[in-house]
């Protein structure tokens, strides 16, 4: 089992497109290559942490079916600003607006905005964020799709990332 993070898909969302300046024709094939690189990386065994963002203003029809063809054994939502009742309403395996786990000894701190201080950040914690706005932190990292090619991001990409940023 792998542990994944990713944010930022934006399902359904038109005017991310250009709010983006993504390189996609239209929504369709938007939605459809995040779907395909998602299930690229991600197994169905695997465990992944979206930090928000997961769709907007697409009906809870559209959510559910993009939601159904995603890999994972469990998905984590981690509430960003346009997480609403319809991203809250799939069936995540857990829905918080905060959370934190460990890897090996470490703890690693994720939500959805970027922050400025966390906790454990003076005993070597690392912060994930899931917005691309906003200036990165010694310490801490962007998972948002925008950041990583269109795809969520494995716990050792993380920790390549972050050693390298680091020395």
């Amino acid at each position: 089992m792998t542990i994944w993070f990713t944010a930022g898909h934006h399902f359904g969302h038109a005017n991310i497109l250009t709010l983006r300046s993504r390189p996609f024709s239209d929504i369709a094939e938007m939605d459809e290559a995040l779907i395909g690189r998602w299930n690229d990386v991600v197994g169905t065994g695997d465990e992944i942490w979206h930090l928000g963002g997961f769709a907007y203003r697409c009906g809870p029809n559209y959510g559910s079916e993009v939601f159904g063809r995603l890999r994972g054994a469990a998905k984590h939502l981690v509430r960003g600003s346009h997480d609403r009742k319809h991203t809250s309403a799939l069936p995540w395996s857990s829905i918080q607006d905060y959370a934190e786990i460990r890897y090996g000894e470490r703890t690693i701190v994720l939500f959805h905005w970027p922050l400025q201080v966390w906790h454990r950040r003076q005993h070597g914690s690392w912060a994930l964020n899931g917005s691309s706005a906003g200036q990165v932190v010694p310490g801490s990292c962007s998972v948002d799709v925008d950041s990583w090619n269109f795809q969520p991001v494995s716990i050792e990409g993380i920790v390549l990332r972050m050693e390298a940023s680091a020395s």
